[in-house]
């Protein structure tokens, strides 16, 4: 009299389906670390104690030796106003994120602010957070 199942259990476990989601995430996480964009010019920003993280829409740069560049490539400032206005032309909010050194005079950095805000754009000043 044979009274063994037929139906006999694994007990192995498959680890392929845990791989997937592992090498899933590993991908996700590596691709969403690369929007992160910074700043290409090597600029020593002031300090703040409160320091807001802004969606870069349009970055001004003004470096120590007040060159200025527009998202990252090198401009003329007599060129400035013209080229922000067609980059703001199609936002509904343009938002621009000044990177000016800490050694350059305030009147640099106003001028920028104004040509912005004449073309009806939020003015950021980005900073370092101080430690």
């Amino acid at each position: 009299m044979n009274l063994r199942s037929k139906n006999r259990i694994n007990a192995e476990f498959s680890m392929s389906s845990m791989t997937d989601i592992i090498f899933l995430l590993l991908i996700f996480f590596m691709l969403t670390s690369n929007f992160v964009t910074p700043t290409g010019l090597p600029v020593s920003l002031p300090k703040s104690s409160v320091s807001n993280i802004v969606m870069e829409k349009i970055s001004v740069t003004i470096t120590e030796d007040l060159t200025y560049a527009l998202n990252g490539d090198p401009i003329a400032f007599e060129e400035l106003q013209p080229q922000l206005a067609a980059l703001l032309q199609g936002t509904e909010e343009g938002v621009v994120v000044l990177h000016v050194d800490k050694t350059v005079p305030v009147e640099n950095l106003v001028k920028v602010a104004s040509i912005a805000a004449n073309l009806n754009a939020k003015v950021t000043l980005a900073t370092e957070p101080e430690k």
